[in-house]
């Protein structure tokens, strides 16, 4: 397994958008709004949880340590 090496902002930024998007989701699933408002504001929260998840995965999985040659024996 990988330990990714994250800075502190990258990783405020991830669970930032894991946020927006689970709470679009609550948001869709509960009663407290309008139908109108709930559904509107939970699909916004949803958009942007989804699209900021591809640059979140490229900070997670696009970076690659360079391997350090294997010494001779």
């Amino acid at each position: 397994m990988r330990d990714p090496d994250l800075s502190f902002p990258e990783l405020l930024f991830i669970v930032g958008t894991r946020a927006a998007l689970a709470a679009g989701v609550a948001l869709l699933a509960s009663r407290r709004l309008r139908r109108s408002q709930r559904r509107a504001i939970g699909l916004a929260l949803v958009a942007v949880g989804a699209v900021t998840t591809i640059p979140a995965a490229m900070a997670v999985f696009g970076r690659r340590t360079p391997e350090l040659p294997m010494p001779a024996a």
